[in-house]
């Protein structure tokens, strides 16, 4: 199969051209794309070197003792039979998390060779990080890479012209309602296959949903089986009962206690790990009083977003037809996967350079309690976003939050098209994801 594009490719050909650029590490989890990307992004180069210290292991000796870059340069040319030339090659180490010491070089060729492009990358790379806290602060840039967005998956299936008018539209200016329907019908399909490289890769070449499903099991499959190489102080079995949990409890807030029969340490400790691996990603409630969201957070009230949404229908074995043929969206919504779906649009658009944190508001008073959804901050501003259905009767807490924080608006996402009700904003679930990328559309 072809490469499919990514936004990724026009941030590292910024990258490429940038005069004070710095060595880069890739992050993110596993099979979401990192060395394909790379790979690709290498054809911009005279010569492209990969290094991988995991087929390569003999190649980490190289990085014993002094870390002289230059000479490391020199013999990984002879090792490759390929010249390491300044802008005209590019450095590729694969798996760097297996030589904790070359994580430790990319500083110096930031300080000794800062004219050479090199690019880092690794599965559970956190861990190792985890063990170097000061690897290269200032000194190497990091970039998030996650599953394809909505946006990515439209443009796999050769629809940016249809894309483009979804990008004009707004609550003033809906999208031709058969557009609307098209991009409905293509969310329906997504919420289904997700966003992991090789689910869209199969999708786009066969157009067959139950193959996707094949390639669904196989990740997730290698996902457990990566358990065992977390932490080899904490049992896979408990992660994956950790990560069954995160699942089963999706939309609502996470209960440690319900997670396992272990102790709270080691419940915590696992979710920590899943989190860290990049296969859970948190969503902390915030009291909303001020920017930044992340500095009134409360810990202990949290939920808990799987990374992909194929994955989460897989786990949770939802059935295909009830989403493929409803307009329900509450049928559509099983399981939360809506819910899912726009936490992850938020990340999967959000500036790249930094790993973006999600927050969602609750009150608890007695006889008034109330939650929005998700915040985020625009602007200046913070703006809740609920997911809901089109029935204006279920905005109470949006309403509740908009009285409370007097806020100007407020955000519905749902199966509708573009439009508005009174200081409610509504935008199309399809296009959630615009938020973090425009302004014109809220």
């Amino acid at each position: 199969m072809s490469y499919i594009k990514r936004n990724v490719d026009n941030i590292l050909l910024s990258w490429k051209t940038d005069p004070d650029r710095k060595p880069l590490l890739i992050r993110g989890a596993r099979q979401v794309g990192k060395s394909s990307s790379i790979e690709q992004f290498g054809t911009n180069f005279e010569h492209f070197i990969t290094v991988n210290f995991e087929k390569n292991k003999n190649l980490q000796t190289l990085f014993d003792g002094n870390l002289d870059v230059k000479e490391i340069c020199l013999k990984l040319s002879v090792e490759f039979k390929k010249p390491i030339v300044p802008e005209k090659t590019l450095l590729f180490f694969d798996e760097i998390q297996t030589c904790p010491n070359a994580i430790m070089s990319l500083r110096y060729f930031y300080e000794d060779y800062p004219e050479l492009h090199i690019i880092a990358a690794g599965s559970l790379l956190e861990f190792a990080l985890e063990e170097l806290p000061a690897f290269g602060v200032g000194r190497i840039d990091s970039l998030f890479m996650y599953p394809f967005s909505f946006q990515e998956f439209m443009f796999a299936l050769g629809e940016e012209l249809l894309w483009g008018e979804v990008c004009k539209s707004s609550p003033e200016n809906p999208l031709f309602p058969a557009f609307h329907e098209k991009c409905s019908e293509a969310l329906k399909k997504f919420l289904i296959i997700g966003g992991m490289p090789a689910a869209v890769s199969n999708f786009v070449k066969n157009n067959d949903i139950l193959q996707v499903q094949k390639v669904l099991d196989r990740l997730i499959l290698s996902f457990q089986n990566d358990f065992a190489k977390y932490k080899k102080k904490l049992p896979a079995l408990l992660l994956r009962e950790v990560f069954a949990a995160i699942v089963n409890q999706a939309g609502e807030r996470f209960v440690y206690a319900k997670a396992a029969q272990t102790s709270l340490y080691n419940i915590k400790r696992a979710v920590n790990m899943l989190i860290m691996a990049g296969l859970v990603i948190p969503v902390y409630s915030s009291s909303a009083n001020g920017i930044p969201l992340g500095a009134e957070v409360n810990h202990k009230k949290s939920k808990m977003l799987l990374i992909d949404t194929g994955i989460f229908q897989r786990l949770l074995d939802l059935e295909l037809s009830d989403i493929l043929l409803s307009n329900d969206f509450d049928v559509i919504n099983k399981g939360s996967i809506a819910e899912q779906f726009v936490g992850l649009e938020f990340i999967k658009n959000s500036p790249p350079y930094t790993s973006e944190g999600l927050y969602f508001w609750t009150r608890e008073k007695e006889r008034s309690q109330a939650e929005v959804d998700y915040l985020i901050q625009n602007n200046g501003k913070i703006i809740p976003i609920e997911v809901k259905s089109g029935k204006k009767g279920k905005m109470q807490s949006m309403h509740l939050y908009l009285d409370e924080k007097k806020s100007e608006y407020g955000i519905r996402t749902s199966l509708e098209n573009f439009t508005k009700y009174d200081n409610i904003r509504v935008l199309p679930l399809y296009a959630i994801g615009n938020v973090k990328t425009k302004n014109t559309c809220i």
